[in-house]
């Protein structure tokens, strides 16, 4: 048995205040939206009860944020890609900002469980004054239960339409991407921070971003395995391998809060499911 969940999730501006209406199909739902960093910006938990998918299920989300408005999504916990015989499974987000809009989208980690057959797509369409802060997490396997990534199939797609488009298909039969240099050498855990806007970012801001995310990669124990650069005038990016979720995640935060203020001039006020 196979289901479709949607979920439709509407942020508006009204009175000085970002207020988030949605509608949903089947078990994917919001919870009551949280403020504590005040009206401006408004925090929502995104739930799916079942928390996995096998072959044939789909997550399908659109979000929509208005002019002025500011929303930031997250999850209680991983999205699990499970074994399964019947078919993909998909998980997709497709979300659209208006002009002066911003969107947070940091949904905890996807993990591709061993036998998997799995698709994690998210587009975001952005117009000129609107800018966003998302994030993309892999977890290959469980290798701290030595369940690894063994069989399956995983693949990813985040795009800015007429912007940036990065997809891969990561299969676990193909040693040489799985553990060459030249590929994952051997880690387990993908993760990408990306700051966009829908025009672009004055090479002062993006200088000021590239700077704070590369004093912290410094001081990382994953400087060796991370990276954050540039690739288009509207995108930032930082790049993550790590063998297991835990540092990569801490990581992404660290830079998520120095982004936040640098070009928002906002705290990283966490998210209280990040406390727990």
């Amino acid at each position: 048995m196979t289901w479709l969940a949607r979920l439709d999730l509407d942020y508006t501006h009204e009175a000085e205040r970002s207020v988030a209406r949605y509608l949903h199909q089947g078990p994917l739902r919001i919870l009551q939206s949280l403020y504590p960093e005040g009206d401006a910006v408004c925090h929502n938990v995104l739930v799916h009860p079942p928390s996995g998918l096998v072959g044939g299920d789909t997550l399908d989300m659109r979000v929509t944020v208005g002019s002025g408005a500011h929303g930031l999504v997250t999850t209680p916990g991983a999205t699990r890609f499970y074994r399964s015989e019947a078919g993909l499974a998909t998980q997709q987000v497709h979300a659209r900002l208006e002009s002066g809009a911003r969107l947070e989208w940091l949904p905890l980690e996807a993990i591709a469980y061993s036998g998997c057959d799995g698709l994690n797509r998210a587009v975001f369409d952005l117009a000129p004054g609107a800018e966003l802060i998302t994030w993309d997490i892999t977890a290959l396997g469980l290798p701290a239960a030595d369940l690894p990534f063994a069989q399956g199939t995983f693949r990813q797609h985040l795009e800015i339409p007429g912007v940036w488009l990065e997809r891969g298909t990561l299969d676990a039969s193909d040693n040489r991407l799985m553990n060459s240099p030249l590929g994952l050498a051997g880690q387990r855990c993908m993760a990408t921070l990306v700051f966009a806007a829908g025009s672009a970012i004055s090479p002062e801001r993006s200088d000021r971003a590239l700077a704070c995310a590369r004093e912290l990669l410094e001081a990382s124990e994953l400087r060796l395995t991370a990276g954050a650069t540039s690739p288009h005038p509207q995108v930032i990016v930082l790049r993550v391998l790590s063998p297991v979720t835990e540092p990569a995640m801490q990581l992404l935060k660290q830079v998520w809060a120095a982004w936040r203020h640098e070009m928002w001039g906002m705290s990283g006020t966490v998210p209280r499911l990040w406390n727990l």
